[in-house]
């Protein structure tokens, strides 16, 4: 025992060690990086590859394993000799291309880093909306900079940074309910143009394909025995009049006012997303015919329609999008255009939207549509009751937002890919058990309905039951989501048994009908009911005589 303390005690101070020298190496690292970093003429910020930071922290997080959490490292240098911000893609911005700077990095395993001396960064919306971080010191993600802060104040900010990160990266919204299926097949449909057909650029379906199947045979991304394909079918513009049909009844038009000379009215033009979802959903057996995809009766089958259009102007989805998801497919679209200023900024320069690159806008969308994933500025609030809009955390490992530029996958993502399977079929158990127990209370209660045998029958898979339920639930708290899938599918068998009970029990109740006697007409209390009263009206009409007063007579 007093070995086993001894070497609890050097591991811990050994690990110590290792963690007060992690700030020399981020130090050393960063001077170095900006002492070789050129200063950029378009951004006051020093512009440092995340790798800098990132090896260090990940041979932390190695050094941990196994670890069945998620680590939150909050790094705070100091002020350096410039400003300095993250890059996540190589290359030099351009008047062309700009590269949204950020502080924070997600990686693939379950870890995230964040520099609170890095920046300050703004970027969000450029105009108008929701979900802005804006230059300053009022958001905890710049608590370092600005005026000094007391102590209280500055736990306070990193409490929040904390908490927000929590609910928007650790256990992100559910956007629609995603059932079991033990195949997964996503099939894209390029409906190209005569001039269009070969111009795969900014529309490659291996990379695409490469971005899941890495993740699913690694075991990041499908539960059990799942399995994921990808099939690719092409369909000619010009041969497919109901692809015309669509376009054409789902093109709607806006107007905009610009300012040259004078104010000048430009009319753009839009595809409804709505309206073409609702005419290739009314369409899907000619699509499929034309495409020549077979029918597939137990797989989740997700089609990817992308329309490649020779289209000299912009047409996106509802304006600004390059590709929406719905429930039951995704539509994307592009055309000869090939970029767009967009409606967003980041420190302080307008980001330009690339129409004819698809690969990250498609892995978002299908992120969406085949795994219920949310995007990372979405999150859905009970308090408010509606869907806030956050653009923190939508710099760096996402597939989401106009400010990312990385197509792979984060632990986020695929964390939330496999929960929301096992939150899914935890509702559908739970909604299936309350209405047995509905059931039963129509019936009576469980002791008028079930005999004792099949009572205790009753109780005992009702205990077994919860405690599958709870054994689920605590798995997927130590993110364990085979082991949580395991005790869901468990738990199924003793929902199956309970439905079996009731319905039998039920089957086996019989109608009857009992007669009975009248009971006697109550003479007694009629009779002494009738006395008082006759005694109250007497006394009442001698009143006077009984209640008389007698007066003094001199």
């Amino acid at each position: 025992m007093d070995a086993m303390k001894v070497s609890a005690r050097d591991s811990r101070h050994q690990k110590d060690k290792d963690l007060n020298l992690i700030p020399e190496h981020f130090q050393v690292a960063l001077k170095s990086s900006i002492s070789e970093s050129t200063s950029s003429l378009r951004s006051p910020l020093l512009s440092i590859s995340y790798n800098t930071v990132d090896r260090i922290i990940k041979q932390d997080f190695d050094r941990e394993k196994p670890v069945q959490g998620v680590y939150v490292y909050l790094i705070n240098l100091g002020s350096q000799s410039k400003n300095y911000a993250y890059s996540y893609s190589e290359g030099d911005p351009s008047p062309g291309f700009t590269k949204c700077l950020g502080t924070i990095w997600t990686g693939k395993e379950r870890y995230l880093w964040i520099d609170l001396s890095a920046g300050p960064v703004d970027y969000g919306p450029a105009i108008s909306g929701d979900g802005v971080l804006p230059r300053g010191e009022f958001h905890p993600l710049t608590a370092m900079h600005g005026r000094p802060k007391s102590h209280k104040a500055l736990l306070a900010d990193l409490a929040s940074l904390i908490w927000n990160a929590y609910q928007v990266l650790l256990v992100p919204s559910l956007r629609i309910p995603v059932h079991f299926e033990n195949s997964l097949i996503v099939e894209f449909i390029h409906i190209y143009g005569s001039g269009s057909g070969k111009d795969l650029s900014g529309l490659d379906w291996k990379e695409i394909e490469k971005t899941f199947m890495v993740e699913a045979n690694e075991g990041g991304l499908l539960l059990g025995n799942q399995n994921l394909a990808f099939r690719n079918y092409e369909v000619n513009y010009d041969q497919c009049s109901i692809c015309s049909f669509a376009i054409s009844r789902s093109i709607n038009s806006y107007t905009s006012r610009f300012l040259f000379d004078n104010y000048t009215l430009i009319v753009s033009e839009y595809l409804d997303s709505k309206r073409l979802h609702q005419i290739l959903s009314d369409s899907a057996e000619e699509f499929r015919r034309m495409a020549g995809t077979p029918e597939e009766d137990f797989s989740r089958v997700l089609p990817v329609y992308v329309f490649d259009l020779d289209y000299n102007t912009l047409l996106m989805l509802d304006r600004y999008h390059q590709s929406v998801a719905f429930r039951d497919m995704v539509i994307a679209v592009r055309t000869k255009t090939t970029q767009t200023v967009s409606d967003y900024s980041c420190n302080g320069r307008h980001m330009f939207t690339h129409t004819r690159v698809l690969e990250r806008p498609l892995v978002g969308s299908i992120l969406q549509s085949m795994w219920g994933v949310s995007p990372t500025h979405l999150s859905w609030s009970p308090r408010h009751n509606n869907t806030l809009v956050d653009y923190t955390w939508s710099v760096g490992q996402t597939p989401f937002g106009p400010f990312s530029e990385i197509s792979s996958l984060s632990f986020v993502q695929k964390d939330a890919a496999r929960r929301n399977v096992l939150l899914t079929s935890l509702n559908y158990s739970i909604t299936s058990v309350v209405d047995v127990l509905e059931s039963i209370i129509a019936h009576g209660g469980d002791r008028k309905l079930l005999k004792q045998s099949q009572h205790v029958q009753f109780i005992q898979r009702w205990n077994l039951f919860k405690y599958k339920l709870d054994k689920a639930i605590s798995a997927m708290s130590h993110m364990d989501f085979d082991m949580a899938l395991y005790y869901l599918r468990s738990s199924d068998h003793d929902m199956y048994a309970i439905h079996s009970l009731v319905y039998h029990a039920s089957q086996e109740l019989e109608a009857s009908l009992v007669c009975f006697k009248d009971p006697p007409f109550p003479w007694g209390s009629v009779s002494m009911s009738a006395v008082v009263f006759f005694a109250l009206v007497y006394v009442y009409s001698k009143r006077e005589r009984l209640f008389r007063n007698k007066r003094k007579q001199f």
